[in-house]
C-alpha cells in the first residue's frame, strides 16, 4: 500500500471518529476490550477461595510470559484512556447542543448509572491505578506485608485494612453500575436492538453487572468477615 493511500486511510480514520457515531463506536469497542479484562480478573482473583497455592501458582504462569502480560498492559490502558477521552467528548457535544440548561429538568427514559457514566468512569480509572499499587506492584504505603510470591497472602492482608476493602466495595458498586450501562449501550451502538429482545438484552447487561460486581465483592467481604486468612509457609 503506498504512502497516499495509507495518509488516505488515516485521515478518513480521524473524520470517522470525529463524528458522534465514531466516538461511540470507540467507546464500544474499548468497552467491549474491558469488559472481557474484568470478566477474566475476576475468574482469576476467585481462585483466593481455593488452595492457596492454586493463585500463586496462576500468578506465576502470568509472570512467566512477561511480553504478552505487558501487550495485554498496553491494550487496556490505551483502551481505559480512548474509553474515557470519547466519553468526555460525547458528553461535551450533548451539553454543546443544549448550551441553555433546562429550568427544570427531568430525567425521563435515563438511569442513575447513565446519568453519572461519565463520572463513575474516571473514578474506576483512579481505582484501577490504587488496585495496581496495592497489589501488583506493592507499594509499601499500602501494602507493608507484600511479597511478589505469595499472592493469596497479599489480597487477605491488603483487605483486612478495612479502608482499602470499603474503597473497593464502593468502587465496585460503581463499576457495576457503568457495567449496566455500558453493556446496555454497547448492544445499542452496535446495532443489536429490537423491541421482541431488547428486555433480554437488558437483563443480560444487569446479569453481567451483578456478576462481576458481586463477584469482585464477594472477596474484600470474605477477608472482612475472618472467611480467608492468611496462610504462613505458602
Amino acid at each position: 500500500m503506498s504512502a497516499i493511500a495509507v495518509d488516505l486511510k488515516v485521515k478518513q480514520g480521524f473524520r470517522f471518529y470525529e463524528s458522534t457515531i465514531g466516538k461511540k463506536v470507540v467507546m464500544a469497542v474499548t468497552g467491549f476490550i474491558l469488559f472481557g479484562f474484568v470478566v477474566g480478573h475476576l475468574i482469576g482473583n476467585l481462585q483466593v477461595f481455593g488452595p492457596p497455592e492454586k493463585i500463586n501458582n496462576y500468578a506465576v504462569m502470568l509472570r512467566t510470559v512477561p511480553a504478552a502480560l505487558w501487550a495485554a498492559r498496553i491494550v487496556l490502558l490505551l483502551s481505559v484512556v480512548l474509553h474515557i477521552v470519547a466519553s468526555i467528548q460525547l458528553t461535551k457535544l450533548k451539553w454543546d447542543a443544549r448550551p441553555v440548561k433546562y429550568q427544570i429538568k427531568e430525567n425521563v427514559g435515563s438511569t442513575y448509572a447513565s446519568r453519572t457514566m461519565m463520572w463513575s468512569g474516571p473514578i474506576i480509572a483512579a481505582f484501577v491505578i490504587y488496585h495496581l499499587l496495592h497489589f501488583t506492584f506493592g507499594w509499601r504505603v499500602l501494602s507493608p506485608h507484600f511479597d511478589q510470591h505469595n499472592v493469596y497472602n497479599n489480597i487477605i492482608y491488603g483487605f483486612q485494612f478495612w479502608p482499602a476493602s470499603l474503597f473497593y466495595i464502593v468502587a465496585m458498586v460503581l463499576l457495576g453500575m457503568h457495567l449496566y450501562h455500558g453493556v446496555w449501550s454497547m448492544f445499542q451502538t452496535l446495532g443489536v436492538s429490537h423491541p421482541r429482545y431488547t428486555p433480554w438484552l437488558r437483563r443480560l447487561a444487569l446479569a453481567f453487572a451483578l456478576f462481576v460486581a458481586g463477584g469482585n465483592i464477594l472477596i474484600p467481604a470474605a477477608v472482612l468477615t475472618g472467611y480467608l486468612k492468611p496462610v504462613m509457609g505458602v
